[in-house]
């Protein structure tokens, strides 16, 4: 972001989805990746959203939303499953750093939601600490199987969606920050074959226009 005015939970929701409308239709303006950029931020950062995404190595944040230096602060694991790490990183970018958005990002084929499914299915576990990211997605899954789910987007969606309100459960912080407005939570889901992200949940943001406003006339 080159702009030093600080945007509001939609204006960051929609220059998000923004960047990734032009890397779907292949036009990315690839911002702030530039020398002059890196001197910018080398003092300080100040970024517009945290985005707390699944480490899948197709889910380069700052490509997918065509975004650059200083631009996002991106939190990831296996799954986006959260721990006290995650919930203390998050924190950080909306209580030091001024985020106004925060944003959870799954995707289709996710290897840790697959994982869980199958453990689900055979009443088995994983091995290692895999068994720790089997364990913190299984509420999702237990929850699309009650739903009576059985599409991987519906899966993905709802594993979204319990991260979000998992959140904002556990993080007085940033339930704080959204009922206070000055920043919003969203969940999107990512589509691996065509690069669109869509929304799925949001809390204190108006999505319908978040997305209406990324699309230019």
């Amino acid at each position: 972001m080159t702009d030093t005015q600080p945007l509001t939970p939609q204006e960051a929701l929609g220059t998000l989805l923004a960047g990734n409308h032009r890397f779907v239709t292949g036009i990315p303006e690839h911002p702030n990746q530039d020398a002059a950029r890196r001197t910018e931020t080398a003092p300080a950062q100040a970024p517009f959203a945290v985005l707390f995404g699944c480490s899948d190595s197709r889910l380069a944040a700052e490509i997918i939303f065509d975004q650059g230096l200083g631009d996002m602060f991106v939190v990831r694991t296996a799954g986006h499953v959260t721990g006290p790490e995650v919930l203390g990183s998050i924190e950080y970018g909306v209580s030091v750093l001024g985020c106004p958005l925060v944003v959870v990002l799954g995707h289709d084929s996710c290897g840790a939601v697959a994982a869980t499914r199958a453990a689900v299915a055979a009443g088995t576990t994983a091995p290692g600490y895999v068994r720790d990211v089997v364990e913190r997605v299984t509420p999702s899954v237990l929850a699309a199987n009650a739903a009576g789910h059985t599409e991987d987007a519906d899966f993905i969606a709802e594993h979204v969606r319990h991260t979000v309100d998992l959140l904002l459960e556990r993080s007085r912080c940033l339930s704080d920050a959204v009922a206070a407005g000055t920043t919003a939570v969203v969940g999107l889901s990512y589509r691996l074959d065509d690069g669109t992200a869509h929304l799925v949940a949001g809390r204190d943001v108006d999505v319908a226009a978040g997305a209406a406003a990324a699309i230019p006339e």
